[in-house]
C-alpha cells in the first residue's frame, strides 16, 4: 500500500511554528516512506476564511520547500459529497435534527435537578433533548438545526463492544499502538456528537474523515490536541466502511510559557520568522525536525 499522508491548515489566519512542524513532520515521513503528500484547505468556517490566507499558505508552504502532490482539495467546494455521507447515515437511521443552541444545552447540563455537566472531546457532552424529537420521513437538505449521531443507535449498528485505531507516534512512552475505543465511554464520554452544522455545514469531524478515506489518506498526522476526536473519528470510519488510517499525533510546539501557539500568536508566525532573517533549515532545526 502505498504511503499518503496530507496537511490541512484552516486559512483563517497566517501559519505558525506549530503549523510548519505538522506539515514538515508530515512532508518528511511521506518522502521517508517515497510517499504522497497531500494538501488540502479547510475553509469550511467561510466567515473566517479568506483568500488572502490561503494565498499565504502556499507562499509560506513553498518557502520552506514542502511540496505537494496532485490537485490541491477545498472542503468548501465539497458540500454535496458530504452531504451524501449525511443522507446515508440518515437513512440508517443513526441521525436525528437537532434544534439546541449552544445556551440551551448549556442551560439543560447546568440545571439544578441535572446531573454535573460532562465533557468530551466534543466539548459538553449532548444532554439528549431533541432526541425523542419525531424524525423527518426525508432527509432535511436543507435544515436551520443540527444534525447529530445517535451514539447508541450506531453501536447497536456497529454490533461491537469496541472498535480499535492504530497510533504510530509514541508520544508518550506509555502510549499503546493499539487503541481502544469502547461502546460504553462512546455513549458516556461523548455522546451524540453534531455531524453538520445549522445551514447544511459539515461538521469538523464528518468532513476530515470523508475526505481523509476518499483521498486515500492512509497515515494521518496532526496534533496531540485531536487524539481523543480519533475516537469519534474511528466510530465514523467504521460506519462509511472506510479503511482505517494509521495516526501520528505529534507534540505540540508552545511558547516560552508553555502555551500552545496559536493563530493569533503573530511573533511566531512563518512570515514574520522569514522577515525576522531565519531560514527554512533554522526553523527545521529550532522544531527538532
Amino acid at each position: 500500500m502505498n504511503f499518503k499522508t496530507r496537511f490541512a491548515p484552516s486559512p483563517t489566519g497566517e501559519l505558525h511554528l506549530g503549523h510548519a512542524y505538522s506539515a514538515l513532520f508530515g512532508f518528511h515521513l511521506a518522502l521517508v516512506n517515497s510517499g504522497k503528500f497531500h494538501l488540502r484547505i479547510e475553509d469550511l468556517d467561510q466567515a473566517r476564511s479568506t483568500k488572502a490566507f490561503e494565498k499565504k499558505i502556499y507562499e509560506d508552504l513553498s518557502w520552506l520547500n514542502i511540496q505537494w502532490d496532485e490537485n490541491i482539495i477545498r472542503q468548501s467546494e465539497r458540500g454535496s459529497l458530504y452531504n451524501s455521507k449525511l443522507k446515508t447515515l440518515w437513512d440508517l437511521n443513526l441521525l436525528y435534527e437537532c434544534s439546541c443552541s449552544r445556551r440551551d444545552i448549556l442551560n439543560a447540563i447546568s440545571a439544578p435537578h441535572g446531573s454535573e455537566p460532562r465533557h468530551g472531546p466534543d466539548g459538553s457532552i449532548y444532554p439528549g433533548t431533541c432526541k425523542q424529537n419525531i424524525k423527518a420521513s426525508k432527509f432535511p437538505t436543507k435544515r436551520n438545526g443540527a444534525l447529530r449521531l445517535d451514539m447508541i443507535k450506531a453501536w447497536d449498528y456497529i454490533g461491537r463492544d469496541f472498535l480499535t485505531f492504530c497510533e504510530a507516534e509514541k508520544v508518550l512512552e506509555s502510549t499503546p499502538e493499539i487503541q481502544i475505543v469502547t461502546r460504553n465511554e462512546a455513549i458516556d464520554n461523548i455522546g451524540d456528537v453534531v455531524l453538520s452544522r445549522p445551514g447544511s455545514e459539515a461538521s469538523y469531524h464528518l468532513s476530515v474523515v470523508i475526505d481523509d478515506a476518499e483521498l486515500g489518506i492512509n497515515n494521518i498526522v496532526r496534533g496531540e490536541d485531536l487524539f481523543d476526536a480519533t475516537k469519534i473519528h474511528t466510530i465514523l470510519y467504521f460506519l462509511f466502511n472506510f479503511p482505517k488510517p494509521t495516526y501520528y499525533h505529534h507534540r505540540l510546539i508552545t511558547d516560552s510559557n508553555g502555551k500552545r501557539l496559536a493563530t493569533r500568536d503573530r511573533s511566531q508566525s512563518i512570515s514574520s520568522l522569514r522577515k525576522a532573517g531565519l531560514t527554512p533549515k533554522s526553523i527545521s532545526t529550532m522544531l527538532g525536525i
